[in-house]
Protein backbone atom coordinates (compact mmCIF):
# COMPACT_ATOMS: atom_id res chain seq x y z
CA UNK A 1 0.00 0.00 0.00
CA UNK A 2 3.05 2.69 0.97
CA UNK A 3 3.35 2.38 -3.32
CA UNK A 4 -0.64 3.58 -3.98
CA UNK A 5 0.12 6.35 -1.00
CA UNK A 6 2.63 8.00 -2.79
CA UNK A 7 1.25 7.56 -6.39
CA UNK A 8 -0.98 10.64 -6.24
CA UNK A 9 1.93 12.95 -4.92
CA UNK A 10 4.11 11.91 -8.11
CA UNK A 11 1.11 12.11 -10.02
CA UNK A 12 0.80 16.26 -8.62
CA UNK A 13 4.02 16.71 -8.77
CA UNK A 14 4.09 15.43 -12.36
CA UNK A 15 1.28 17.95 -13.57
CA UNK A 16 3.37 20.68 -11.53
CA UNK A 17 6.52 19.84 -14.09
CA UNK A 18 3.78 19.81 -17.02
CA UNK A 19 2.67 23.30 -16.18
CA UNK A 20 6.51 24.46 -15.82
CA UNK A 21 6.97 23.05 -19.20
CA UNK A 22 4.03 25.03 -20.71
CA UNK A 23 5.01 28.19 -19.20
CA UNK A 24 8.34 27.71 -20.81
CA UNK A 25 6.32 28.88 -23.98
CA UNK A 26 5.28 31.76 -22.89
CA UNK A 27 7.08 34.97 -23.91
CA UNK A 28 7.01 37.09 -20.24
CA UNK A 29 7.45 33.88 -18.22
CA UNK A 30 11.06 33.84 -20.36
CA UNK A 31 11.46 37.39 -20.02
CA UNK A 32 10.93 37.26 -15.95
CA UNK A 33 13.37 34.07 -15.98
CA UNK A 34 16.00 36.42 -17.85
CA UNK A 35 15.89 39.21 -14.99
CA UNK A 36 15.42 36.55 -12.80
CA UNK A 37 19.09 34.89 -14.07
CA UNK A 38 20.43 38.53 -13.74
CA UNK A 39 19.10 39.41 -10.09
CA UNK A 40 20.93 36.09 -9.26
CA UNK A 41 24.08 36.70 -11.54
CA UNK A 42 24.17 40.51 -9.69
CA UNK A 43 24.00 38.99 -6.43
CA UNK A 44 26.67 36.21 -6.70
CA UNK A 45 28.82 39.32 -8.17
CA UNK A 46 28.19 41.72 -5.60
CA UNK A 47 28.27 38.90 -2.47
CA UNK A 48 25.18 39.89 -1.54
CA UNK A 49 23.72 39.14 2.45
CA UNK A 50 21.88 36.27 3.36
CA UNK A 51 18.99 38.37 4.34
CA UNK A 52 19.63 40.40 0.56
CA UNK A 53 19.00 36.51 -1.05
CA UNK A 54 15.87 35.71 0.64
CA UNK A 55 14.52 39.11 0.08
CA UNK A 56 15.77 39.19 -3.88
CA UNK A 57 14.66 35.32 -4.11
CA UNK A 58 11.08 35.96 -2.47
CA UNK A 59 10.61 38.84 -5.11
CA UNK A 60 11.54 36.51 -7.95
CA UNK A 61 9.40 33.77 -6.66
CA UNK A 62 6.68 36.01 -6.19
CA UNK A 63 6.47 37.43 -9.60
CA UNK A 64 7.16 33.87 -11.58
CA UNK A 65 4.34 32.81 -9.35
CA UNK A 66 1.97 35.84 -10.29
CA UNK A 67 3.24 34.94 -13.85
CA UNK A 68 2.00 31.67 -14.19
CA UNK A 69 -1.42 32.75 -12.27
CA UNK A 70 -1.56 35.24 -14.78
CA UNK A 71 -1.05 32.97 -17.80
CA UNK A 72 -3.27 30.44 -16.19
CA UNK A 73 -6.28 33.07 -16.23
CA UNK A 74 -6.10 33.66 -19.21
CA UNK A 75 -6.21 30.38 -20.57
CA UNK A 76 -9.12 30.24 -18.19
CA UNK A 77 -10.80 32.89 -19.72
CA UNK A 78 -10.05 32.01 -23.09
CA UNK A 79 -11.89 28.84 -22.43
CA UNK A 80 -15.05 30.16 -21.14
CA UNK A 81 -15.14 33.39 -23.19
CA UNK A 82 -13.77 32.75 -26.23
CA UNK A 83 -15.08 35.77 -28.41
CA UNK A 84 -13.94 39.21 -26.83
CA UNK A 85 -16.34 40.01 -23.87
CA UNK A 86 -15.38 42.73 -21.33
CA UNK A 87 -15.17 41.12 -18.08
CA UNK A 88 -12.96 38.35 -19.55
CA UNK A 89 -10.67 41.32 -20.50
CA UNK A 90 -11.00 42.90 -17.08
CA UNK A 91 -10.29 40.23 -15.41
CA UNK A 92 -7.00 39.49 -17.74
CA UNK A 93 -6.11 43.19 -17.62
CA UNK A 94 -6.42 42.74 -13.77
CA UNK A 95 -4.11 39.97 -13.70
CA UNK A 96 -1.76 41.80 -15.70
CA UNK A 97 -1.90 44.97 -12.90
CA UNK A 98 -0.83 42.31 -10.32
CA UNK A 99 2.32 41.34 -11.63
CA UNK A 100 3.10 44.88 -13.11
CA UNK A 101 2.67 45.77 -9.40
CA UNK A 102 4.49 42.93 -7.88
CA UNK A 103 7.31 43.78 -10.45
CA UNK A 104 7.87 46.98 -9.92
CA UNK A 105 8.27 46.63 -6.47
CA UNK A 106 10.65 43.94 -7.22
CA UNK A 107 12.70 46.16 -8.73
CA UNK A 108 12.45 48.58 -5.93
CA UNK A 109 13.72 46.07 -3.74
CA UNK A 110 16.44 45.13 -5.99
CA UNK A 111 17.64 48.99 -6.60
CA UNK A 112 17.71 49.03 -2.88
CA UNK A 113 19.75 46.22 -2.65
CA UNK A 114 21.84 46.54 -5.86
CA UNK A 115 22.62 50.14 -5.79
CA UNK A 116 24.77 50.64 -2.51
CA UNK A 117 27.18 47.50 -3.85
CA UNK A 118 27.78 49.37 -6.99
CA UNK A 119 27.65 52.90 -6.67
CA UNK A 120 29.82 52.85 -3.16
Amino acid sequence: MPHMAKHPLFRSFGFAFKGLALAFKERNFRLHLVSAALVVMAGLYCGVSATEWMLLLICTAAVLSLELMNTALEKLCDLASPGLHPLAGAAKDLAAAAVLVFSIVSAIVAAMIFIPYFFN
